[in-house]
């Protein structure tokens, strides 16, 4: 008790020492615990955060600095992902075309290690650009169930551009057709005027719905990372048809109306799918349902015999998020881009890559093969915006192209195509967030004939561009330069 009086009657005078004992206990604990287990860049980009400001940059590193899903949530994706493997089991492999170049053979091979889906064969896939078309098209589709609907968006909300698509999951589950309806907490909840309406909906028609991940900081007794989130978007109807790609179920300006009036306008890309693969989309669709829910769905509702073989392209879904081990999108990438002969064609609003994509491209474009990379001219994120600038120098001196989806539009579609051979489309970005942080879902498809229609959809995007050259990147200003590559380093704090 004296001991206590005499602190309080000289804080003045303690306080400064044990400032700087906190200082430097704050400064060796990062330099022990920091660098475990984590890349180089991270490493730094933290221990630089937390020595400049260590009673800041410390907490912000116990809050932010682990990646890892939820002890919970990791129990459960060891479950799923050995389920995950047993019921891969039947669904067909199909073997590549003869033709195929035996590069894309070890790309089947990796993917299969990683995420256990097979390749399969005999699918058909169509591609849907335009945004108001593709939410019609997913309602007609809704609309023709008779067992299940499997809805997962990241973003979802209603508003008269996604009322057709709410329209028909309600009419489809007065009808009798099991609904199920996930959505991501924090990507949905913060378009708040467009999130409370879906729900209530969907509690109207007794949709059984969950958020993904939802934000409990505290859930299971630790401090947990709060930006760890599903971006996946899939919808499968009966699992015969099924839908993924970059788009959110919510109107193309993000329910800003600010944004709306000066033009503000998502791009996106979808696939619809009929075919074996859709299998694969469902089955993905139930692992996600699994962790949310506690419901593991009966196999013989999601792993079934499709009805319609008549398609010619051989799919391949590649799962990846922090319920892996590695990072199966970024694998799967930069094992393309070094297999490249030809051609690389990237599309990606924000593009903030680790070492080793960066290189991969550089390495592929000082070999001669040409690489063109899409980007938005508009970025909606200012520190990814200004972070994926501080890369373009790079890129643009190795010869490689970028173009400039011009402003207002936001190009948000994600994909990438590697000489005639292979395609990869989905949800991932090729940035460190969704190699690490997001659970994402992409498609890898084989064939000439699907690499057609994206040279199609690569040429509307070319249209609606504008090339970067590196003379005219070299003259921006110099505050601008600071401030990107600035930005850089604090993308780097994952």
């Amino acid at each position: 008790m004296e001991t206590w009086t005499w602190l309080v009657e000289h804080i003045v005078l303690v306080a400064p020492y044990v400032a700087l004992v906190l200082d430097v206990i704050l400064r060796v604990t990062a330099v022990l615990v920091v660098p475990r287990n984590r890349r180089p860049g991270s490493a730094f980009a933290w221990l630089l955060a937390i020595m400049v400001f260590p009673l800041v940059g410390f907490p912000l590193f116990l809050l932010l600095g682990n990646t890892q899903l939820p002890r919970k949530r990791r129990r459960k994706q060891v479950v799923v992902n050995r389920l995950m493997k047993v019921r891969a089991h039947d669904i067909p492999d199909s073997d590549l075309d003869e033709d195929s170049p035996s590069w894309l053979q070890s790309a089947v091979a990796l993917n299969r290690e990683l995420g256990a889906y097979p390749l399969t064969g005999n699918n058909s896939a169509d591609l849907e650009i335009e945004y108001e078309a593709s939410i019609r098209r997913m309602a007609e589709d809704i609309r023709t169930a008779r067992e299940t609907v499997h809805v997962l968006f990241y973003i979802a909300g209603l508003d008269e551009t996604t009322r057709p698509f709410f329209d028909a999951v309600a009419e489809a589950a007065d009808r009798g057709v099991k609904v199920r309806f996930l959505y991501d907490h924090y990507g949905s909840m913060k378009y708040w005027s467009v999130y409370r309406p879906m729900r209530r909906l969907l509690d109207a028609h007794g949709i059984e719905h969950y958020p993904m991940m939802p934000i409990k900081p505290l859930r299971d007794g630790a401090l947990q990372r709060p930006d760890l989130r599903n971006h996946r978007k899939l919808l499968i109807v009966d699992g015969e048809v099924g839908w993924m790609g970059s788009q959110n179920l919510i109107d193309s300006a993000y329910a800003s109306a600010k944004g709306a009036r000066e033009g503000v306008r998502w791009q996106e890309t979808m696939i619809r799918l009929r075919g074996p693969i859709v299998s694969e989309v469902n089955l993905l669709f139930g692992t996600d349902w699994y962790l949310e829910s506690g419901e593991s769905i009966a196999e013989d509702q999601v792993v079934r015999p499709s009805p319609d073989t008549s398609g010619t392209y051989e799919c391949q879904i590649v799962p990846s998020g922090p319920g892996f081990v590695l990072e199966n999108n970024l694998l799967l990438f930069n094992q393309l881009f070094y297999s490249a002969e030809k051609r690389i064609t990237a599309v990606s609003p924000y593009f903030v890559p680790d070492e080793s994509m960066l290189y991969a491209l550089v390495t592929a474009a000082k070999r001669g093969v040409e690489v063109e990379l899409f980007v938005s001219e508009k970025g909606d994120q200012f520190l990814v915006d200004h972070a994926q600038c501080s890369y373009y120098t790079a890129l643009l001196e190795a010869g490689v192209r970028i173009q400039r989806y011009e402003a207002p539009k936001i190009l948000h579609a994600k994909h990438v195509t590697v000489d005639d051979s292979v395609t990869v489309l989905g949800s991932s970005n090729m940035d460190i967030r969704s190699f690490l942080l997001d659970m994402e879902s992409s498609l890898m498809v084989g064939g000439t004939d699907f690499m057609e229609k994206m040279h199609e959809v690569e040429d509307v995007y070319r249209s609606r561009s504008r090339e970067l050259t590196l003379e005219e990147w070299r003259t921006r200003p110099f505050w601008k330069q600071i401030l990107d590559n600035t930005c850089r380093l604090a993308s780097a704090i994952v």
